[in-house]
């Protein structure tokens, strides 16, 4: 027996089987392997391009802006993403994200200058912020309450199976090659999602029940009767119909602001671990670091580790719960960027450092492992665990726009960062947020595993 309970309702417990939704959610977490792939991209090719003798040759300047760009792009995709859905459909709304992908690819390819690689780079941002917006949408509304917080784990996982992608290839193929490989990940996206079943709750509210019983019949089985799981749906419609919802509406209520705190808290700490600011700069940390590892072997070693941790996220996360897993993670991130900050300064100082070319290694793949197993996957689950449905979309969007602009600040200023602070100072900067992290979400954050929404709203408004 399965509980399945959805939306504003009390749990449904019935047999239903889980392999389509599993099958859902595999297909359109391609699309967050693009998304891995358009961020790691700058990690192998922009020391290519910053060699005298390439065939394009950029400044680190330039090169600053083609990392960051993709976060300005993203801020700019992730605001209309949620009423794009909302009119078009949560599937339709996915496939046409393929495009701004396959058009950024198609430039990068045949670039020729600097600009070329901005315009690519805001064009696959647009799609980038917006698929993080919608993904993780689809999930939450094809997805039962046992299977919630597993498969909306896939999102990170496939996203660092996408920065992997990048990292292993970068090495061994060339610039047009890697452009090609990207793209196809879009292609198989295309080729499989087309056959996926619209979202079963946008159906509802559109109010299409003949096609989202049929829905729901693919996702959940033939034996599966989904009329009162359906009533549930329609019951929130009716409720969040009765609202004019806006921005404004976040505020009204103790639990809407509560959730919105944790919300947006949960992107603010994602990003400012730094991580962002490591995997767009792999290379370039072991090079300043020395590290007895070439550069390329050891960026393939952390990718490697971040989607082994992303994948044992997803099997935990229902079990271990949301919040345990965001303290565990942001401690050990605090510790991780402690000992790389020790490291740097000892070299910056000129300290013998020869004895230790492996903590850097070592630091950086257990910040993977750590920022895996939460700060990575959790908070985009509680983006879409925390809200009711009339509120879902907008909040969704401004938190994945803060969480871009935060990609962008923490991506430009990282080397500036490093200049005036050094690369010791700046890990301690992120380790000290880290520690602050821990202690804030220990007092604010509610847990949402097994819950449905309203036992979740009921919990954030101390009822």
């Amino acid at each position: 027996m399965e509980e399945t309970g959805m939306l504003n309702g009390a749990p449904v417990r019935q047999d239903s089987k889980k392999l389509w939704q599993y099958f859902t959610t595999i297909s359109v977490c391609l699309l967050a392997v693009g998304v891995g792939t358009a961020m790691a991209w700058t990690a192998p090719v922009l020391p290519l391009l910053y060699e005298p003798d390439n065939w394009l040759v950029i400044t680190k300047d330039e090169g600053s802006w083609v990392g960051s760009l993709l976060a300005l792009g993203a801020m700019l995709g992730a605001l209309p993403s949620g009423k794009m859905a909302d009119k078009l459909g949560r599937k339709k709304s996915l496939m046409l994200l393929a495009a701004p992908f396959l058009i950024s690819w198609a430039i990068i390819i045949v670039a020729s200058s600097a600009w070329m690689l901005y315009v690519a780079r805001m064009i696959v941002g647009t799609s980038v912020g917006a698929s993080c917006v919608l993904v993780p949408t689809y999930i939450s509304e094809v997805a039962e309450t046992s299977t919630r917080g597993t498969l909306g784990a896939f999102f990170q996982l496939f996203l660092t199976a996408g920065i992997l992608l990048v990292n292993a290839l970068g090495s061994i193929v060339s610039y047009t090659t890697l452009a090609i490989i990207c793209a196809l990940v879009e292609v198989a996206f295309l080729a499989t999602f087309f056959w996926m079943p619209e979202s079963p709750q946008w159906l509802i509210n559109m109010e299409r029940r003949s096609e989202a019983e049929m829905a729901m019949k693919v996702l959940r089985g033939d034996s599966y009767n989904p009329n009162e799981e359906m009533t549930i749906i329609e019951s929130a419609k009716e409720e969040a119909s009765s609202k004019k919802s806006s921005f404004l509406d976040i505020f009204r209520t103790v639990g809407s602001r509560r959730a919105f705190i944790c919300s947006c808290g949960g992107m603010l700490f994602q990003q400012l671990s730094g991580v962002n600011a490591v995997i767009f700069n792999t290379l370039e940390i072991f090079q300043a670091a020395g590290s007895s590892l070439p550069s390329e072997v050891a960026a393939i070693i952390v990718s490697l580790v971040q989607v082994v941790m992303s994948g044992a996220a997803a099997a935990i996360v229902d079990r271990a719960g949301r919040k345990p897993l965001l303290m565990f993670s942001s401690g050990l991130l605090a510790i991780c960027l402690l000992a790389l900050g020790i490291y740097f300064k000892k070299k910056d100082d000129g300290d013998d450092v020869s004895s230790l070319g492996w903590l850097p290694l070592a630091s950086l793949t257990l910040f993977m492992v750590a920022f895996s197993v939460g700060l990575g996957p959790v908070p985009w689950m509680l983006t879409s665990e925390l809200f009711t449905a009339e509120l879902k979309g907008i909040v969704s969007s401004v938190a994945v726009t803060l969480n871009w602009f935060l990609v962008f600040c923490v991506t430009k200023l990282f080397p500036a960062m490093t200049e005036k602070l050094g690369m010791g100072g700046t890990f301690w900067f992120f380790a000290v947020i880290m520690v602050v992290a821990t202690v804030l979400t220990y007092f604010v954050l509610p847990e949402t595993k097994g819950k449905s929404i309203r036992e979740i709203q009921d919990e954030l408004n101390g009822v």
